[in-house]
């Protein structure tokens, strides 16, 4: 799953958060980047982190839920990318870390 946050203490402590209540078994954060973007008509720009995290299909339903109420974008971003062609061993072991 995709998502964006403001550059600062909120990433850490979402990521840490999604970890900690077994929603995701890993929170990857990229280094701060511009953003560029149309919101409410207007082109705005500003630095953020992506979030990447592994999580299994069946906990996306309560991560999405988590995620909205967390975080601190009115309309944040929620991409679900599926993993083709995981190892086995990998699934697993994100099984045993979100449940």
């Amino acid at each position: 799953m995709l998502t964006t946050v403001p550059v600062g203490e909120t990433a850490e402590v979402l990521a840490r958060t999604l970890v900690d209540e077994r929603l995701a078994a890993c929170v990857s954060l990229y280094p701060p980047m511009t953003s560029i973007y149309r919101w409410r008509g207007v082109v705005e720009e500003e630095t953020e982190r992506q979030f990447v995290i592994k999580t299994t299909r069946d906990r996306v339903p309560a991560l999405r839920s988590r995620v909205l109420e967390l975080h601190p974008y009115e309309l944040p971003e929620f991409v679900v990318v599926e993993a083709a062609d995981a190892s086995d061993a990998y699934l697993a072991w994100m099984r045993d870390n979100t449940k």
